[in-house]
């Protein structure tokens, strides 16, 4: 069985989905999985929270261009037109988890990936090995570290590259702030995606080499996360309430189209995966120790009050894995821990 692949996309940035998805990286790792992280966002935020900066240097401005640690290295001989795609070098973190960089020269590859998109449509070879090539590349990557689960972060936005992404990805978490503004992209994403996996269909069909495998494009959403929404007493302010209470009609009828479904609560929609904190001071102390929240100790500034509330993130986030691995079809192993790790 292969590896499954979950990108976390929302066309509205600044809600928290890198942190999201480094986060539940290191919670999968932690309950036994073998985990790829995939940093397909040319801005690299996801690779910045790994990897410390002397690291990043190394990566990308150091004189050995051919090792292949970056997702731009691995697709640039397609767009030199030289060649296929090159085997990713995929970053060990931990045993068992791993890193595909992201590259800020990714940017690069989106004409390339708008200009082949109908290129398929003619039949052309070279345009199916452009398009499935983010796909191909993570296959590779996680068929050489024997992963589990492909976590796939993305951008902000609609454009070519998201959509490659996309047609790669098996299943869909919407990241969300609840603000118009995730409201307002929720109404385009549903559609647009609708719409790239249609397209995409059509464009299997003329494939013309028999043996280059190609990603089904299932994208198929399995929920939504709200993130960091203000909180008074344990309750969201009443500002941020408005929005939480819209997005459950907005996600069944543009994103999965089930509009009749009746959402008597917010708390109560079979979409909503999680609704989690900001985590305030936390949050800062874990990107500076390069370290996930549930991680931090004392050496690392998690005295007093904090200690418990790590223990809070532990929690929330070894629910929400939990959630997306039931909708998903990923085992967790039998003996993952009941506990969260203690603090010393």
């Amino acid at each position: 069985m292969t590896a499954p692949i979950i990108a976390f996309f929302n066309n509205k940035g600044g809600v928290g989905k890198t942190s999201l998805v480094y986060h539940l990286a290191w919670m999968y790792f932690d309950l036994g999985l073998k985990v790829i992280a995939a940093d397909l966002d040319p801005q690299a935020n996801l690779t910045a929270a790994f990897l410390n900066e002397d690291r990043l240097e190394e990566v990308w401005e150091g004189s050995n261009t051919h090792s292949y640690n970056t997702i731009f290295q691995c697709v640039r001989p397609l767009l030199s037109g030289i060649g296929d795609i090159a085997t990713p070098n995929s970053e060990k973190i931990e045993d068992g988890l791993s890193l595909l960089i992201g590259d800020l020269q990714l940017s690069g590859f989106e004409d390339e990936l708008s200009s082949q998109w109908s290129d398929c449509l003619d039949r052309k070879e070279r345009a199916f090995r452009v398009i499935s090539a983010f796909w191909r590349v993570l296959s590779q990557a996680a068929s050489s570290a024997s992963a589990d689960v492909v976590l796939v972060d993305l951008g902000p936005n609609l454009g070519a590259i998201n959509r490659a992404a996309l047609i790669a990805s098996d299943y869909i978490v919407v990241p969300l702030s609840p603000d118009i503004f995730s409201l307002q992209g929720l109404k385009n994403l549903g559609p647009t995606v609708r719409r790239w996996r249609e397209e995409w269909q059509e464009r299997i069909l003329k494939n013309p080499v028999s043996n280059l495998a190609l990603p089904t494009g299932k994208m198929q959403p399995v929920g939504y996360v709200i993130l960091q929404h203000g909180v008074r007493f344990d309750r969201p302010v009443k500002a941020f309430q408005k929005w939480i209470e819209r997005i459950p009609d907005i996600y069944n009828t543009q994103v999965i189209q089930e509009p009749n479904e009746i959402i008597l609560t917010p708390s109560s929609d079979p979409n909503r995966l999680a609704l989690l904190k900001h985590y305030q001071s936390l949050m800062p102390m874990a990107q500076e120790s390069h370290k996930p929240i549930f991680h931090l100790k004392p050496a690392d500034g998690a005295i007093g009050s904090h200690i418990d509330a790590v223990k809070l993130v532990y929690w929330d986030f070894k629910d929400l894995a939990q959630k997306i691995a039931d909708r998903t079809e990923l085992l967790l192993p039998d003996s993952q821990p009941t506990l969260e790790p203690e603090l010393k």
